[in-house]
């Protein structure tokens, strides 16, 4: 059995399950599955997002979760608005928007950390 049309759900760490719940439903927009002693679950697409409640996180240098995007600008602007600082990476060329192009001209991303510094991104593929 192939798992190619199974809807993928996201698992991250959170150590202040608080802080996660207020910043994937106030800025980023989720809606909230339920708050339970084990994580913090949002619908996210036609999966799930849960954020597992740990003592300590160690988050990944490199983009764990991006949301594919239809208007770039305005999810950019939306979350800039929230007060979402967009991160900048040394050897990439950044817009003004702190997003990159890729070489071909498929793809555009910007990336930003949740509150408990998991790299996450917007994009726009073409």
């Amino acid at each position: 059995m192939s798992l190619a049309s199974a809807v993928p759900n996201v698992f991250l760490g959170t150590a202040d399950a608080d802080a996660t719940k207020a910043f994937y439903s106030d800025v980023i927009g989720l809606s909230l599955v339920r708050n339970d002693a084990f994580g913090v679950v949002f619908a996210c697409g036609a999966g799930e997002l849960t954020l597992s409640k740990i003592p300590e996180v160690s988050p990944q240098p490199y983009t764990v979760l991006d949301f594919a995007v239809a208007d770039f600008e305005a999810a950019h602007a939306g979350l800039a608005k929230k007060g979402v600082v967009f991160e900048r990476f040394e050897g990439l060329e950044l817009d003004d928007l702190s997003s990159w192009t890729t070489p071909d001209g498929a793809a555009r991303i910007a990336w930003f950390k949740d509150p408990n510094g998991h790299v996450l991104s917007i994009s726009k593929r073409r």
